[in-house]
């Protein structure tokens, strides 16, 4: 079954454009590595909760907007092989600068995830 890279991000709605433009080629990167899907879907419809949420999970700020993402691998194996190209890839050096981010990094929340059901 396929394996899922999955990602919650706080973006400046300033930045967004910025965002979705370095997203773009960070997915064709991990699709010519052998991703075989790379999302990213912005907030439309996100409240902050009682108790939990995405915009309190990622302390979403005024002016932000919440992002998110995932990128589906064939297995785990197929995903800790392409992150490892993808991470020694120069075109990702510049974007992987923290400084150069469209969005604060020590928010992001991700991790992976077995995919169990697939309708």
């Amino acid at each position: 079954m396929a394996y899922v890279d999955g990602f919650v991000v706080p973006v400046p709605k300033a930045k967004l454009d910025a965002y979705l433009a370095m997203s773009r080629t960070c997915g064709a990167i991990w699709r010519e590595l052998g991703a075989l899907e790379f999302r990213e879907c912005v907030g439309d419809d996100v409240k902050p909760g009682k108790w939990t949420s995405f915009p309190q999970a990622v302390d979403l700020q005024d002016g932000e907007v919440v992002v998110f993402s995932w990128i589906i691998y064939e297995s785990r194996a197929k995903r800790d092989d392409i992150n490892d190209k993808v991470m020694k890839d120069p075109r990702m050096a510049e974007m992987m600068d923290p400084a150069k981010m469209p969005f604060d990094g020590k928010r992001m929340i991700y991790g992976g995830y077995e995919m169990r059901v697939d309708a």
